[in-house]
């Protein structure tokens, strides 16, 4: 393999990170998946060394977090058959990981890994110029402008997530409620 070319897409990574506790977090099943390990092995090699892992480096997913991530992602294939919510390593806790798995492939993973937490990092903070950019501009215009900000704060802004569908398929009818 070329020495440039990288083990795993960036992109593939970027997509596996998630946002918990106001955390950036790869959970255990995507990380199985990168160093190409079955779940069970990984946490079965975090357990066996768990006092390298304290609270802000690994935590176990609460049901309802399991569950809001879940619908979030909104495939259950993946997650389907699981007894337990999943653990959450944060990029200090996937760092430990190379050193518990011990495998040359963790290690190089881990590089990229870290690689897309630094990618990361960079984009929040282009995107907190940006926002101190247009507030700087936004006070030195007058009010002639302000829909233009307006509409640029729009479209910096997340996506809002779609209200939940209602069932689709035959059931009772649905009753109102006495009037």
């Amino acid at each position: 393999m070329p020495a440039n070319r990288p083990l795993i897409p960036l992109e593939r990574i970027e997509r596996a990170i998630h946002v918990i506790r106001e955390q950036k977090v790869l959970l255990d099943a995507d990380l199985a998946a990168l160093y190409e390990v079955e779940t069970k092995v990984l946490v079965q090699a975090v357990k066996r060394n768990r006092e390298r892992f304290p609270n802000d480096f690994m935590f176990q997913l609460t049901p309802a977090e399991f569950t809001n991530l879940r619908s979030q992602i909104a495939t259950s294939s993946q997650w389907g058959g699981r007894r337990y919510p999943p653990f959450a390593f944060t990029e200090q806790g996937v760092a430990m990981l190379s050193s518990v798995l011990r495998s040359k492939r963790a290690v190089q993973v881990n590089v990229e890994i870290m690689r897309a937490f630094v990618r990361l990092r960079q984009l929040l903070s282009s995107h907190a110029d940006l926002e101190r950019k247009i507030k700087a501009r936004e006070e030195k215009y007058d009010a002639r402008f302000k829909i233009v900000f307006e509409a640029i704060r729009e479209l910096m802004a997340p996506p809002e997530v779609p209200p939940k569908k209602g069932r689709i398929g035959f059931g009772p009818p649905e009753t109102s409620p006495p009037e």
